[in-house]
């Protein structure tokens, strides 16, 4: 069995740029040069995933990067050929970084006779051959539960902390986080809490799926720039009426910080429109050109983080660490301009 030296990356196509920032980012880190392995990754014309590595990767420590973002059944399926080449080919030790993890907005039987397609998901994925997973704000934590390999979940709210503080500056006292409904309200508090700021709650009630009935506001925003933090934007409609509502209360400002900015359907156009001074997300999902020319949103880096979590991974070190801010400050240096 060859020595391992190094770990080794390899990347699908959901998202080639992040996955090759963060072998830049590793390439600082080790002082040598941590290139994607060579592959390939195309389909045939009755759209069949085929995956060819021209590496040896016998013994290795694999990291495949792979979100599994829209388009959620190609990537994902990307995602379990690639491991199950991986298990073929004999690599020591396989870990899925999945920046984003699609289908976990289904973690649940909501009525009878439905799917819980997360846990279907994570069985397919230990099958294929994966035995780690890391991956960034899960949209329900339990999903680690459905796996029985370990999962390392990192979260965003250290990086925007340090955001809000550059952007901020001077104005920190001035600050409301928001969580946009009462689900999302430890994810808001823990904000909060790394900015020394006070949360208020937008209280939302459906009469059906993607119909809002009624919104009202959940403590006192008037006056205050307000910071609505949530997980994940889709189509971005209860984003754009939150900030409305709460400009209506007397928000000075409205900003909205969220991990995943899936932004489909008419996103782009409605957070365009909106109130909202700000959208600000991360590249855990590769952005479109039309999130990209949009003068509202910025996208926040995530290669830095990930890089230090599959080094740590790799090297037996504390994958929670990186929880904290203090540990990111020297990590994200010179990362975040005003």
């Amino acid at each position: 069995m060859p020595e391992r030296t190094e770990p080794k990356l390899i990347s699908g196509n959901a998202n080639r740029p992040l996955a090759e920032a963060i072998a830049r980012r590793m390439s600082m880190h080790r002082g040598v040069n941590v290139g994607l392995v060579d592959a390939r990754v195309e389909r045939f014309n009755d759209a069949e995933i085929f995956i060819e590595v021209y590496e040896n990767v016998r013994g290795e420590d694999m990291f495949i990067i792979q979100p599994t973002s829209n388009p959620a059944n190609d990537n994902l399926m990307e995602l379990l050929i690639m491991s199950d080449a991986m298990r073929r080919s004999s690599a020591h030790r396989t870990t899925a970084v999945i920046p984003y993890f699609g289908y976990a907005r289904q973690d649940r039987r909501t009525k009878a006779r439905t799917p819980i397609s997360a846990k279907l998901v994570a069985n397919m994925m230990v099958t294929s051959g994966i035995e780690r997973i890391l991956t960034m704000d899960l949209h329900a934590a339990q999903i680690q539960g459905f796996f029985d390999i370990p999962v390392d979940n990192l979260y965003a709210s250290p990086i925007f902390a340090l955001d809000i503080k550059e952007q901020f500056a001077g104005a920190m006292e001035d600050i409301m986080v928001v969580s946009p409904d009462v689900g999302g309200v430890a994810r808001a508090r823990e904000l909060a809490k790394r900015i020394n700021a006070p949360l208020s709650i937008v209280d939302k009630r459906r009469e059906k799926p993607g119909e809002i009935a009624e919104m009202t506001v959940i403590g006192e925003v008037k006056g205050k720039k307000c910071i609505i933090v949530d997980d994940i934007c889709d189509t971005a409609g209860t984003l754009c009426k939150a900030a409305e509502l709460l400009m209506e209360y007397g928000a000075t400002e409205v900003h909205s910080y969220i991990s995943h900015g899936v932004l489909s359907g008419p996103a782009v156009e409605r957070i365009t429109k909106s109130v909202m001074k700000s959208l600000v997300i991360t590249d855990s999902i590769q952005a479109t050109d039309a999130v990209k020319d949009c003068p509202n949103i910025r996208i926040l880096p995530t290669a830095p983080l990930f890089a230090q979590a599959i080094l740590n991974i790799w090297s037996g070190h504390s994958v929670s660490s990186l929880f904290e801010t203090e540990t990111l400050e020297p990590i994200y240096e010179g990362q975040f301009r005003r």
